[in-house]
């Protein structure tokens, strides 16, 4: 019924609204009466309520008046109407994975939401995955972004429906009602949105009577942090911490937040209140506003609209355009801006939840329709000064600001022409750059940037984003209008280019240091950010020869106004051999110099696009350029870096070493260094060579160096002349030899990738990001490397660890420059260390050869006089004859490298020309004039070359000496036309043959030799591997000279014999314990010493842990109660081995006294370091193994088997009467007497026990005392230091298994010990069979050790504790199987680990046999009985046991009935009798077969148990997998003394166990159980492996963006993580998800780590693509995700994007991490590495 009211209510109002004359005015007076009455009342409604409320009273009729009937009839019409847009549309929020195709994008900035993606032809492209940074769009279905395949899957309109989206599809009425009711409320909108009138309303809305209620209002800001608005709140309006917490995350997220309610009084003394508290020295206070509650309504409410808008306008492409209509539409009067740029101009005054609201209406209405888009940029561009002024002054992020929105409509290249052409969008950002930073200029009209505020910086540089946007695609099609307005914009920005040419200059300090180190980053992050920008304005103008034409005599106007005051010194003349040349003196070292000079390379750049067409020939008057005068500032900027490599400017402190480093680097070199030598370049090519020359000799101030004018003893001065030599002969082959530029020489941009490639690759193998690193990038982010490599290079994948390599290939070997200009100085030398070595190992001479250049272009040959010039010949000689001279000081041995790789340069070039053409054509005589004297007294070139051949200082070069003498000769046979003369030829080969076949021999000699060395010492160490294999291994046939492993020593009969029973471990046949030494070392003081029970300790370095690993039910740990009641844990261990402790070594050996001194040191050491507590915790004895530094808690001490001979016929004749109802009689005897004894009257046991007894047993009643009758011997004495250690290791097990305070007399300190071996061995039987590997022999060597130990260590455990504590566990322990001494609370069979209960029982006999005078313990022959009878009665336990929790039986074949498959049958009909029937009724051979499979893990372990408590060797089957699975049971059957059909022993101790079965299967437990009342354990365990991950990353971050917060609604930017144990995914580093653990605050990662692995966890961060380890709450590390791009490398945080797939080999490393319990290892080992300086909480996480 009130739904009906409501709907009647709604369309009443609306169609009086409809038929009033001034809709409007209803409209509003209804809004003024009922939006106080909802929003912001007294009594706070629930969120809930208020939304009920606004929808029924506010937007239901309005939506009846948009409808014009029932809005639900209303849009059903509609949709039937309509069809979906094409365009996706969605906003992506902060974090948010999103996808650009490298292939197909128009630019980087195109991009698609998950779900588009995964639908789209992309997926299968090269495409980039990154995280948003918030507030883009999909731009699914754009034609404009895309070069093929704009539509997904989805938004696909197919070819009919394609052209109906666009227009209008609503009818007219409904058109008209829309522009009218959206023109009131987006009007309304706007103003309450801009309103700045705290207390007041507009006049149409000003309520009759004003109460006064008031709200004081808080507003975010950047500045202050989030503790600070907290702790201010809880000072100035008295609310707890909780409270403060929500109101500050409120602010942060939405922007502003009502603290206060109440009258105008007390909201104004809040306000003052949180003012003053949150002023502060530098920090402003925050904002705060009194609201009166009817303009907050009001603002709430205008806010929903927002909402509202976007849900109207995403019903219909209609609605859409209406919207879009209304709000760009201009006002009557004409002045004011329409409603959408009053929004835009506001937008940096309004608070963020404000701002979201309107970009996302920007978003869904205009950005989504072509035209409105248009006319929205154009009003974008007509306010983007004033936007981009209060960015700057804004202290938001531009994610929320209204001027991120130009990404959006600058990268249409549509549009970005259009708003060339009609706004001249250029002039627009470039005038708006220069404004803002109009107050950096100095004087002289250049920046200065000294004392700028760093962050309003950044935020200029932003604007340079809109430029590149605007520049991205250039035109294929250039109209009057366009070239116009692109030339207009060049100019602007060569304006502010002027303003950066020769800005900052700097002057060589003399005398003293420099005392502040000057600005430089500002220019330099400038220059960074034009980096793309100037290379897009040279690409555009090479689009067209016009606009190229003009841009270049353009810039050239500009640079000649620039360069009018650099001189201070009239012109001179310089003479040198003969040549003279008119210049102005200036030296670099003495005046002030620059190194921006952005116009001069914008002008190298555009001349040589101008060659590059052919329109140079078109330049009028070429006269009119003066090159000396263009080349005179990048000349200098070269001679400043040279100056500064040579150490001259060290007085100018680290700012210039870093200004030239990023001169030259990778980042700027495009546009800085390479543009300089191009501009050296053209001017060599137009001026007279040795002209040339001299002016570069001039420059680099060795003028009069060279003309011999000037000589020094100062060493400083020498070694600068030397260095600036090196630097000078390095620019002059720079500068002939670097033609790889499309212009230069006849070169594509692929080729010059290709060059970059191959030289990065001679440094050394390369991973592909390191290659991406040492190349430029171009604006779209591309190097060009895919298309190349390939051609260049091999790929080699990588292993388990590491990553991908790339090596060049041979044949590219050739194009190798050694100096290559785009190496740094630690490049070039190892680039040349790598190849001299691999020319050596290949055999051949070490000369690193000029690699013959591509020839130059036409515009450019002329540059190749310069190698034949006078000048070169001149400054070659001088530098060979003072090498020559060999006058240390005078000449360094790179100065000479350079001059022969010049002279090769110089031949090489006759060569290639004499090749070409006739000798007479040849201008080019280098080798003349290399051959001709000087002056009178000098030598040639030639002479000297051969004279320095012979100096032992230059033996490195020798090679390259006698190559560039050949070339001599060859130039001058081609000169001669005659072919090298035959002696000739035979002198120059003949001895390098002759030294190269010596070099041979010798190395030839030398390997003979290495290789005899090495097999020595591989013979030396596997007879050391043999020994030390025969030694661990406990061979039988222990002689010293025994065979190899395999080999058997010829059997004699009775060796024969013995060696069939020595493969069994327990019973009257077990083989004996051989006797060994056993020689250790201990590593800390590298003493001998050998292991022995009464000898001083020698311990093994241990690591006890928790442990989840084997678990069956994940995620759910048993608590144990402190006073032991709860459940019946440690004494018993539950079959799900929810959690186990797990000792585990690294296998490294000390004296018991080395490591407590070792441990004291540590500990004391440790306490001093910073954030030590994050790697060891000192508390809980936690120390690094001093070898390997694995983390451990704790030491085994190593304990020697004893030896044992075994007395065959004693056994024989105890074996007569030890039958098992006998030795079950005497134990209960035992256990009855040691109970009268300790008048210990248990009232749970039964009081008749012995009736029970004689009911058991026909004979005699056995005696107290006859157990001893079977044999006895004195127990094994151990040395102090042994017993000591003895305490320390059981006491750190008890206190990590349990988690309880150390206590070393707690009774359940040895049943901790018995379970840590128990379940260590489980541990390892599992990852034995998981990998698949032989039970024994497999083992790693620290593996081994730390079994053995532990397990002696807990043989001997009982030694140490009181024999009646023991005895109490044993006798509970075997109540389980045998009722006559079970209790009230003994559990089930379903309810223990039988595997537990076989080590605790084996191992706490013996005490049974204390006595009160004398220590005793059983002899051999005892022990094989006890171990053999509890054997049996465990084994047939778990095999009933397997059978009452099977449910899938195997369905086998019916073969014929054997013996087996009876007696099971037999059985599991008994079974069934006892269990009520409530099992399944299968046959006799699947209960076999069941039995087989399930009881294998139990057998295995035991296997393992035995050997090492025993030391006897098993059967050879089980040292091999190449067994079947059958063999392998009987092998194990037979160490076990088990019959190997193990229903027998049902009917061997048929009398035994009969009784017992009724008893055991009676039990309420099972009953219950078979019932399926409660969960069982199923056997074999289900292993346990971490969970399948898919192959395609992209699916998990699929997954991830699907991932909903289980505990918050907000749309926040969250951290799905995946656990890799249970696949729970999990809401990390969020408040929202945090809980308490033990009384801590701890993130949704650790408490899951907690319950699901024992406090270790490992999970996998979805978005940052990077493992956390985890492995308590304040320790945790990084680790690799196991995930690859395609050039076999990891990408944490997703840097690269490249797409990642799953490598199962890594995969299954982090498995066996965690199977074999390496975690906290790696954990400790990672933070060793990573010295922590800030501590991460990784408990938030």
């Amino acid at each position: 019924m009130a739904e009906g009211e409501r709907s009647l209510g709604g369309l009443e109002l609306s169609k009086e609204w409809q038929e009033a004359a001034d809709s409007r005015a209803d409209l509003l007076r209804y809004l003024k009466e009922q939006v106080p009455q909802i929003f912001c009342l007294k009594k706070e409604s629930s969120p809930q309520e208020e939304e009920e409320l606004m929808q029924s009273r506010l937007l239901h009729p309005l939506e009846c008046f948009l409808f014009g009937e029932d809005p639900q009839e209303g849009l059903e019409k509609l949709q039937q109407g309509s069809t979906s847009s094409q365009l996706c549309g969605r906003v992506f929020k902060e974090g948010e994975t999103v996808y650009s195709c490298r292939d197909c994008a128009i630019d980087p900035t195109c991009v698609l939401c998950m779900d588009c993606f995964q639908d789209s032809v992309h997926k299968s492209h090269r495409y980039k995955m990154h995280a948003s940074s918030g507030g883009g769009f999909c731009d699914c279905g754009d034609i404009e972004a895309w070069k093929i395949g704009p539509c997904c899957s989805k938004h696909d309109p197919g070819a009919a429906t394609a052209m109906v989206t666009d227009e209008c599809v609503l009818e007219p009425e409904l058109y008209e009602r829309a522009e009218k009711i959206f023109r009131v409320l987006l009007s309304y909108v706007a103003d309450f949105l801009v309103w700045e009138e705290t207390f007041e309303l507009p006049a149409e809305l000003q309520p009759r009577a004003k109460d006064n209620a008031y709200y004081c209002v808080l507003y975010n800001d950047e500045h202050h942090s989030y503790d600070h608005v907290i702790y201010t709140l809880q000072r100035s309006v008295n609310c707890d911490q909780a409270e403060a917490q929500t109101h500050t995350t409120l602010i942060d997220k939405e922007g502003r937040r009502a603290v206060k309610r109440g009258t105008l009084r007390s909201c104004q003394q809040a306000k003052d209140l949180i003012r003053s508290n949150s002023e502060h020295i530098s920090l402003q206070p925050l904002r705060v506003e009194i609201l009166h509650s009817t303009v907050m309504a009001h603002q709430t409410f205008a806010l929903r609209l927002g909402s509202w808008f976007q849900k109207i306008i995403g019903y219909s492409v209609g609605f859409r355009q209406a919207f879009s209509q209304v709000a760009l539409e201009s006002n009557t009067d004409g002045e004011s801006p329409c409603l959408i740029s009053r929004l835009m101009l506001h937008d940096a005054k309004m608070y963020k939840g404000a701002r979201k609201t309107v970009h996302e209406l920007i978003f869904c209405s205009m950005l989504m329709e072509t035209e409105f888009k248009r006319l929205f940029a154009i009003e974008f561009t007509k306010h983007y000064k004033q936007l981009q002024k209060d960015f700057i002054n804004d202290d938001h992020e531009r994610s929320i600001s209204i001027t991120a929105l130009s990404v959006q409509i600058f990268t249409v290249p549509t549009l970005a022409r259009q708003l060339i052409e009609e706004g001249n969008v250029i002039k627009v950002i470039v005038d708006t750059v220069l404004a803002l930073l109009h107050e950096h200029l100095d004087d002289n009209n250049r920046f200065f940037f000294l004392g700028y505020n760093s962050d309003k910086f950044s935020r200029i540089q932003v604007i340079f984003h809109d430029l590149r946007y605007i520049l991205i695609s250039k035109p294929s099609m250039w109209t009057e209008e366009l070239r116009r307005e692109f030339l207009e914009g060049l100019k602007v920005f060569l304006g502010l280019l002027k303003c950066m040419q020769g800005m900052e200059e700097v002057k060589r300090q003399f005398g003293q240091h420099i005392a502040v180190e000057p600005e430089w980053e500002a220019g330099f992050s400038l220059q960074i950010q034009l980096r793309h920008i100037l290379a897009m304005f040279q690409d555009w103008c090479s689009s067209d020869e016009e606009v190229m034409m003009l841009a270049f005599k353009e810039c050239h106007k500009v640079l000649m106004q620039c360069n009018n005051q650099s001189f201070h010194k009239e012109a001179n003349d310089y003479y040198m051999c003969k040549h003279i040349v008119h210049l102005r003196p200036y030296k670099v070292s003495q005046e002030p110099v620059s190194i921006h000079l952005p116009i001069s390379r914008l002008l190298a750049g555009l001349y040589v696009l101008l060659c590059r067409t052919g329109a140079i020939e078109r330049l009028h008057d070429p006269e009119r350029y003066d090159f000396t005068q263009l080349v005179e500032h990048p000349l200098r900027c070269v001679v400043l870096a040279a100056q500064v490599s040579a150490e001259m400017w060290r007085r100018n402190g680290l700012s210039l070493v870093s200004q030239v480093y990023y001169y030259q680097d990778v980042k700027c070199r495009d546009e800085m260094y390479d543009k300089d030598i191009l501009m050296l370049q053209i001017a060599a090519s137009k001026m007279d060579a040795n002209h040339f020359l001299m002016l570069i000799l001039l420059r680099f101030e060795l003028f009069d160096y060279f003309n011999g004018s000037c000589s020094s003893k100062d060493q400083d001065e020498l070694i600068q002349w030397n260095r600036l030599t090196e630097e000078m002969l390095y620019l002059l082959i720079v500068i002939v030899g670097e033609r790889y530029v499309p212009g230069i020489s006849h070169v594509t941009k692929e080729d010059v990738t290709m060059r970059e490639v191959v030289h990065l690759l001679c440094i050394e193998p390369m991973a592909h990001s390191s290659l991406v690193k040492g190349l430029p990038e171009n604006e779209s982010h591309e190097t060009g490397l895919e298309t190349v490599i390939t051609k260049v290079a091999t790929f080699k994948k990588p292993g388990v660890s590491g990553h991908g390599l790339y090596e060049v290939k041979k044949e590219r070997l050739v194009e190798f420059n050694p100096f290559y200009y785009h190496y740094s100085r630690s490049q070039h030398s190892k680039a040349e260390e790598s190849q001299k070595k691999r020319r050596v190992q290949e055999g051949n001479d070490k000369a690193l050869r000029p690699p013959v250049p591509p020839t130059f272009c036409p515009a450019f040959s002329s540059i190749v006089r310069l190698l034949c010039c006078d000048i070169v010949v001149h400054i070659l000689r001088r530098v060979l004859q003072r090498a020559a001279e060999d006058r240390a000081t005078h000449w360094t041995e790179a100065m000479i490298q350079r001059a022969l790789h010049l002279i090769g340069q110089a031949l090489l070039e006759e060569k290639m020309q004499l090749e070409d053409s006739t000798v007479e054509e040849v201008t080019f005589d280098f080798s003349i004039k290399a051959r001709g004297i000087g002056s009178e007294h000098s030598k040639s070139v030639f002479l000297l070359l051969s004279k320095i051949m012979a100096l032992p200082s230059l033996e490195a070069q020798k090679d390259m000496v006698k190559w560039v003498l050949q070339m001599f000769e060859i130039v001058k046979c081609l000169r001669e036309k005659s072919s090298p003369t035959a002696s000739m030829s035979m002198e120059t080969t003949r001895p390098e043959e002759t030294v190269q076949d010596k070099e041979k021999a010798e190395r030839k000699r030398k390997a003979e030799a290495a290789k005899l060395h090495r097999q020595k010492i591989m013979a030396q160490m596997s007879a050391m591997q043999k020994n030390f294999i025969e030694s661990n291994k406990m061979l039988y046939d222990n002689m010293p000279e025994s065979g190899a492993h395999g080999e058997t020593v010829a059997p004699t009969e009775s060796c024969a014999m013995e060696h069939m029973e020595l493969c069994i471990a327990i019973g009257p046949h077990r083989g004996s314990t051989p006797s060994e030494r056993e020689l250790l070392t201990c590593i800390l003081c590298q003493e001998e010493q050998e292991v022995a029970a009464q000898a001083p300790a020698m311990v093994l370095t241990a690591c006890v842990q928790r442990s989840t690993v084997l678990t069956q039910c994940r995620g759910k740990i048993p608590t144990h109660r402190a006073d032991g009641t709860g459940t019946s844990y440690p004494l018993f261990m539950a079959p799900e081995l929810a959690v186990g402790t797990h000792t585990g070594s690294c296998g490294h050996v000390m004296h018991a006294t080395c490591w407590q001194k070792y441990f004291e040191a540590v500990q004391n050491t440790t306490r001093n370091r910073l954030h030590a507590e994050l790697i060891i915790d000192l508390e809980n004895g936690e120390y690094l193994c001093p070898l390997c530094k694995s983390l451990c808690n704790t030491v085994v001490p190593l304990i020697p088997l004893e030896q044992l001979t075994f007395n065959y016929e004693n056994a024989e004749i105890i074996g007569q009467h030890l039958t098992m109802p006998r030795w079950i009689q005497i134990l209960s005897a035992r256990i009855k007497g040691l109970k009268s004894i300790t008048q210990d009257n248990d009232s749970n046991t039964e009081s008749n026990s012995s009736d029970v007894d004689t009911g058991l047993c026909g004979e005699g009643q056995p005696d107290f005392r006859s157990i001893l009758s079977y044999g006895v011997q004195e127990p094994r004495k151990f040395s102090d230091s042994i017993a000591e250690m003895l305490v320390v290791c059981a006491t750190t097990v008890h206190r990590v298994g349990l988690q309880t305070a150390p206590n070393e007399v707690c009774p359940r300190v040895p049943l901790m010990a018995w379970n840590t071996c128990a379940f260590t061995i489980q541990a390892i039987e599992n990852i034995l069979q998981e990998e698949g590997k032989p039970l024994f022999g497999s083992l790693q060597n620290r593996q081994l050790a730390g079994l053995k130990a532990i397990v002696q260590f807990s043989a001997a455990q009982r030694l140490k504790s009181s024999q009646a504590v023991i005895q109490r566990h044993f006798t509970d322990m075997l109540g389980a199987l045998l009722p006559v001494v079970s209790r009230k609370t003994t559990p089930s069979l379903l309810e223990v680990d039988f595997f537990h209960l076989l080590v605790g029982l084996v191992l706490s006999i013996p005490s049974l046999y204390q006595e009160e005078a004398v220590d005793l313990q059983p002899s051999a022959v005892s022990s094989a009985y006890n171990h053999l009878h509890i054997l049996h009665l465990v084994t047939m336990a778990h095999v009933l046991q397997l059978l009452l929790s099977s449910t899938d039986f195997p369905a086998v074949a019916g073969g014929e009935e054997t013996e087996e498959t009876r007696v099971a049958a037999e059985l599991y009909f008994t079974v069934s009798q006892h269990a009520g029937r409530l099992i399944p009724d299968v046959s006799g051979s699947s209960v076999a077969e069941r039995v087989k499979r399930g009881i294998e893990p139990f057998l295995r372990s035991a296997a393992l148990f035995f050997n090492c408590l025993t030391g006897v060797h098993p059967p050879e089957d089980l040292f091999s997998t190449s067994v079947t699975s059958q063999g392998q049971v009987e092998a194990l059957c037979s160490y076990l003394a088990l019959p190997s059909n193990v229903f027998q022993l049902f009917q061997e101790h048929r009398d035994t166990v009969s009784p017992l079965l009724s008893t055991w299967c009676g039990s309420p437990a099972i009953t219950k159980a078979l019932k399926g009342k409660t969960q069982t354990v199923r056997y074999p365990r289900r292993r346990n492996r971490l969970i399948d991950l898919p192959e395609d990353y992209s699916a998990l971050l699929n997954q991830a963006s699907h991932f909903q917060c289980p505990k918050s609604t907000d749309d926040e930017r969250k951290h799905p993580t995946l656990c890799l144990f249970c696949g729970a995914m999990l809401c990390s580093q969020s408040s929202c998800c945090l809980s308490k653990l033990d009384g801590e605050d701890v993130g949704a990662c650790t408490a899951h780590a907690a319950t699901c692995g024992a406090g270790v966890g490992m999970f996998l961060r979805i978005r940052e693509c990077e493992i956390v380890l985890m492995a308590s709450k304040t320790r945790g590390s990084t680790y690799p995700a196991p995930y690859l791009d395609d050039y076999g490398e990891t990408d944490p945080h997703l840097v690269r994007g490249n797409p990642l797939h799953l490598c199962p080999e890594r995969y299954r490393k982090l498995n066996q991490l965690w199977q074999q319990h390496c975690i906290l290892e790696e954990i400790a080992r990672s933070l060793e590495v990573v010295n922590v300086m800030f501590a991460f909480e990784w408990q938030m996480l």
